[in-house]
């Protein structure tokens, strides 16, 4: 039975860049749906009992096509916010570090480019979706992607993301998602961030 992760702070924490009460609705009854409904759909699967929420969805085409969509959309759901809640936290923000800094630089030109080129892409997702920051054979490289498909799926890693469905945003910001994602930077724990590009490095 998969689980939804224990929020790594209290869900005011991040205000005022997110406020809590999203934050509660986002992680105890939007994440807790994918949750409910990956469980639901792998009891028609117990040989892939066992298997983490990453390997279903890196194997996907290996998953029974009866429950391939489910898995996709809740299994991805179920992924792709765990990774979101662990890499913000409060006192987030300000630049990386490092050899993630290194990496950013050589990859995107500068730490500022990289910034826009993210938020570009997730201002622009049409409808929900998500903005990643993935390693994909070594190389960073930035996307976006509709609903909860997951980088997992095409082969990906993803280090960083962030959520531009509108129940991640709508209760402060409305429909103004490019606030939204100027703020959002403001909770990016790039310690965190940097645990998982070194390893997905490997």
């Amino acid at each position: 039975m998969y689980e939804v992760p224990k929020l790594p702070y209290a869900v005011g924490a991040l205000e005022p860049h997110i406020d809590a009460r999203t934050m509660e609705i986002h992680h105890d009854k939007h994440h807790g749906a994918y949750v409910a409904n990956l469980n639901k759909a792998m009891e028609q699967a117990s040989d892939l009992a066992g298997k983490s929420v990453e390997d279903l969805l890196r194997g996907i085409e290996r998953v029974p096509e009866a429950i391939r969509t489910a898995v996709r959309n809740h299994g991805g759901g179920h992924a792709n916010h765990s990774l979101f809640w662990e890499i913000m936290g409060p006192g987030g923000g300000g630049l990386p570090a490092g050899e993630l800094a290194l990496a950013l630089d050589k990859a995107f030109g500068s730490f500022t480019i990289f910034q826009e080129k993210l938020s570009s892409v997730a201002s622009g997702q049409f409808g929900s979706g998500w903005g990643w920051l993935v390693l994909n054979d070594g190389k960073l490289e930035i996307f976006a992607r509709p609903n909860q498909d997951s980088p997992y799926m095409e082969g990906k890693t993803p280090i960083l993301g962030v959520d531009v469905w509108e129940h991640a945003y709508y209760l402060l910001y409305q429909n103004r998602r490019a606030d939204y994602l100027k703020a959002w930077w403001n909770t990016v724990r790039w310690d965190k961030v940097a645990e998982k590009y070194r390893k997905a490095l490997g």
